[in-house]
């Protein structure tokens, strides 16, 4: 059996993609959900890769779940912290409970999952951290300050925690993504995205979620080891950072 992978929000969009990408590599892949229980169970049918339903901003349901997964597979090797939500709105609409959803699964999540995780990876002296952040937590979104936020603090997480991992033999990175073909983007209507969106894409098109899976597979990789605090954007050259 390969190495462990656990990928939150593993079961659907980009989250499948590394899943999916992983699994091909030879690695043995745990995939959470949030919500969408008819969703992962064609997932699990479709791959063979099993899914687990807990809530990333929930601490103790992921103490519980990363120990249910690592009974089931093994001790989790390769940490992919992929699942996040948008809730947008213009500033001064937005809700307190819009702000506290958005940071406590896509910025909270991401400690609530690996806390309970990085211990193993520091007695076995190996770890892989990557965490999905986003083009707009480098460069800001209108309507989007909670989910900016969130994703700029996963940047500022992946650097931190980089240098307290290394010497353990723990590499910590994360990935921006830019515009990716995935079912959130097919809502968009056909004139803003040619008039809009594809324009400010100097490759001119959208990105795919194989592409962000095949920056997973390489960060996991052994040929990964000297990358760590990194984050790598995949933009399209969208935004230069």
């Amino acid at each position: 059996m390969g190495r462990i992978a656990l990928v939150t929000g593993g079961s659907r969009g980009i989250g499948a993609a590394i899943s999916k990408a992983l699994k091909a590599e030879g690695y043995a892949v745990a995939a959470t959900y949030g919500g969408n229980d008819e969703a992962a169970a064609a997932f699990t049918e479709e791959t063979g890769i099993k899914t687990y339903k807990w809530s990333v901003g929930d601490y103790d349901a992921c103490v519980a779940g990363v120990a249910q997964v690592e009974a089931d597979l093994g001790p989790v090797e390769v940490l992919v912290n992929n699942a996040g939500i948008t809730r947008d709105a213009p500033f001064h609409k937005i809700t307190p409970e819009q702000w506290s959803q958005v940071i406590d699964t896509n910025l909270t999540g991401v400690f609530n999952m690996t806390h309970p995780i990085w211990p193993g990876m520091r007695e076995r002296k190996f770890g892989r951290v990557i965490t999905i952040s986003s083009i707009n937590g480098q460069k800001g979104q209108f309507a989007q300050a909670n989910y900016a936020a969130a994703k700029a603090g996963d940047i500022g997480f992946t650097k931190a925690l980089s240098q307290e991992g290394a010497r353990a033999g723990i590499t910590v990175n994360a990935i921006c993504p830019g515009y990716i073909n995935t079912e959130m983007m097919s809502t968009i209507p056909e004139k803003v995205m040619n008039e809009v969106i594809l324009p400010q894409i100097p490759v001119g098109r959208l990105g795919e979620a194989d592409e962000i899976a095949r920056c997973v597979v390489f960060l996991a990789s052994d040929q990964a080891g000297f990358i760590t605090g990194s984050t790598i954007s995949a933009n399209g050259g969208q935004y230069l950072a």
